[in-house]
């Protein structure tokens, strides 16, 4: 139960409203949406800001559904697919999300080590031990202190204003072109250069934007956060102002990644690739100096890292909750599998960093069980909206609703588009 009353201050209100949606936003913000953003910049200037846009409300469509749900609903979502549709549904929500989160929980760490790459012998061991620290470190936390939410969330809010910060500074004083910028507001579509450009290679950069954006995942997350933060009915607005502004700073934040580099990237004939968000902050040194690397490369840390500890967090209390073991992180499965998440990304970014090579067979893996999984996570959420006992004060806003239909559509398209890529290799090899 939650017995705080909110400050008379409408300001000081939004902001003790922000929380459980800063959280999920740390962990969409990570080193894949800033590669993202850098690379529709690099290729499409400001045209494509739009589908950031577009990717942002849908994101907060799902995020307020979501938490809407971790309101309303007596149990967690799992508690409710176990009673409802029965405890076979409920472990393979869990199961197919762990399975996602440990598998690309490698990425995690390998996105914080692109953070301090700029700064670090690539032919030392200092990655292994960076890697091996940072994992020490949060099993340390994780069972060195108690209440861990608040803990989390004050951390979560320290790291996306690093970010704000950082690319705030970056984007000053790169001085882009803000009447191009707006102008990217309005919906268009890149030239296409037939004869050197297939539609693929158009269309990969900007789904990559949408899908790192708007993570389904990251949504059906937040319905365990409201709980946890000890959110009733007397916080529905909370939850409405908290899912708009959290996931509205994720926008925010990416959108100056995405300017910062149309400006310094964009028809830049120093720049033929972007393998890494290393590159990225490494491009920005020779135009504006090594303090401008280092400022992008503090924002890098701070996505990789709330990342990375957010993505093993809910890894792990999915799968707990779906075995109907509870989905809070401080109870004792949730931290057991959170830590086997850990251990699983520590380990093949190890095996990846000592032996050079990336692990493909996990990565397709991984993207096999996102086919499945993303669309599965958002049906669960929509099938618990629109049940009929969710009517009178428990009705879901028909909007949320209709959003959540239409981000279920587009993740469908995407489980398809992703499986078309998985396949066609073996057709057509």
């Amino acid at each position: 139960m939650n017995d705080q009353q909110p400050p008379s201050n409408p300001f000081m209100r939004i902001l003790s409203s922000l929380g459980p949606a800063i959280i999920t936003a740390s962990v969409v913000l990570g080193p894949g949406s800033i590669l993202s953003a850098s690379k529709i910049g690099h290729t499409y200037a400001y045209q494509m800001i739009w589908v950031l846009v577009i990717a942002v409300i849908m994101m907060i469509a799902m995020t307020a559904l979501s938490a809407r749900l971790g309101i309303q609903l007596k149990g967690t979502i799992c508690d409710e697919l176990a009673e409802r549709a029965g405890r076979p549904i409920a472990a393979a929500t869990g199961i197919i999300l762990f399975l996602i989160a440990a598998c690309f929980q490698f990425s995690n760490n390998l996105g914080v080590l692109a953070a301090v790459e700029p700064f670090i012998d690539a032919d030392s061991n200092i990655s292994l031990y960076i890697i091996l620290g940072m994992n020490a470190f949060i099993i340390l936390a994780l069972y060195g202190f108690k209440h861990l939410y608040g803990l989390i969330e004050k951390l979560m809010k320290l790291l996306v204003g690093v970010m704000m910060v950082a690319f705030a500074i970056n984007l000053f004083q790169v001085r882009p072109d803000w009447v191009a910028a707006i102008s990217g507001f309005i919906p268009s579509i890149p030239n296409l250069d037939s004869s050197t450009t297939s539609m693929k290679e158009v269309m990969t950069p900007i789904v990559a934007l949408y899908a790192t954006t708007f993570s389904v995942a990251g949504a059906f997350y937040q319905s365990y956060l409201v709980r946890q933060k000890g959110w009733t009915r007397a916080n529905l607005k909370q939850g409405l102002i908290d899912s708009t502004l959290g996931i509205s700073i994720l926008g925010l934040i990416t959108m100056m990644v995405l300017i910062t580099a149309a400006k310094v990237l964009y028809q830049n004939p120093d720049i033929t690739t972007l393998s890494s968000v290393s590159d990225v902050a490494k491009s920005l040194e020779p135009a504006f100096g090594k303090s401008a690397m280092i400022i992008f490369s503090l924002g890098i840390f701070a996505g990789a890292f709330s990342s990375f500890l957010v993505n093993a967090m809910i890894g792990g209390s999915i799968l707990a909750d779906g075995f109907g073991l509870g989905g809070y992180i401080d109870l004792k499965w949730p931290k057991l599998f959170t830590v086997l998440a850990l251990l699983v990304g520590m380990g093949v970014a190890i095996y990846t960093k000592s032996m050079g090579v990336k692990p493909m067979g996990l990565i397709i893996f991984a993207q096999s069980l996102t086919v499945l999984g993303i669309p599965m996570l958002a049906i669960a959420m929509l099938w618990l909206a629109t049940r009929p006992d969710m009517k009178g004060e428990n009705a879901i806003p028909a909007w949320m609703k209709i959003l959540g239909f239409i981000g279920l559509i587009s993740s469908i398209l995407l489980a398809i588009r992703t499986a078309y890529n998985l396949i066609a290799p073996l057709i057509n090899g």
